[in-house]
């Protein structure tokens, strides 16, 4: 939705929505994709919810922590990174990293949580692989991104979808109306983040494991941010966000 009016994606992009859910696939997906966005949610009165599908231990290159040690350390910077941007709801599913799949367990999973948050705006990974940019098309991103659209639509509105969640947890069913892609091969919501990519910055700083220099992170997305404000009629000037609008009601 390109806009020339900068304050419109900063407001008009939180207007009616109260809770919103991310999933993502490791801690720190959400902090490159999308934690300047959340920022500006938060600040605009929206409680969001993280939901982590994996704990992230096959991460980072020290390998003199076990896999326990690492989902702890991974699952606490996330925390820490979700506090810099107005988040306080962190959830992890726990499943193992590098071995994602878009199961009915993790659909399930996903169901329950939306029907538990009740949010007017999910998202997700992109399911579908960016050919130009292989880094965002991770197995995990993309397992992540399918179980997660299916987990909106239809499981989570559907009382006979996974009915132990109705039986036997009292979750009614939740129909959210949008999800928002991440990386999607069709953006067209543009957030500008010029105001707070240092807060960004802060949140993807917290992951200390996985980012050693978050000065040289810095320099490079502000080519890519400034590319995505550009090309969604935000300014040269400033740097964005995207993302690709799918209607779910």
């Amino acid at each position: 939705m390109p806009n020339g009016n900068r304050t419109d994606s900063r407001t008009a992009y939180a207007s009616g929505i109260e809770r919103a859910l991310v999933v993502m696939a490791h801690p720190d997906d959400v902090d490159f994709g999308c934690a300047g966005t959340v920022a500006l949610w938060t600040d605009a009165g929206v409680e969001v919810t993280y939901l982590m599908v994996t704990d992230g231990e096959a991460g980072g290159d020290d390998r003199t922590l076990d896999a326990e040690a690492m989902s702890e350390l991974r699952r606490d910077e996330q925390r820490k990174a979700a506090q810099a941007v107005g988040v306080h709801d962190v959830r992890f599913l726990g499943y193992a990293d590098g071995r994602v799949l878009p199961t009915l367990d993790l659909r399930r999973d996903i169901a329950r949580v939306i029907r538990q948050v009740r949010p007017q705006r999910v998202v997700v990974p992109s399911p579908e692989r960016d050919w130009k940019r292989i880094a965002p098309s991770h197995p995990d991103h993309l397992a992540t991104g399918e179980a997660g659209i299916n987990a909106v639509y239809p499981d989570a509105r559907n009382p006979h979808a996974h009915p132990e969640l109705l039986a036997e947890e009292g979750l009614k069913p939740w129909k959210a109306p949008e999800v928002w892609l991440v990386h999607g091969p069709a953006p067209d919501r543009f957030s500008d983040i010029t105001g707070v990519f240092d807060r960004k910055l802060a949140a993807l700083s917290c992951h200390a494991s996985q980012i050693g220099d978050v000065a040289e992170v810095a320099g490079m997305l502000r080519p890519w941010l400034a590319e995505q404000a550009a090309r969604g009629g935000l300014g040269e000037d400033r740097l964005a966000e995207a993302f690709q609008h799918v209607d779910t009601r």
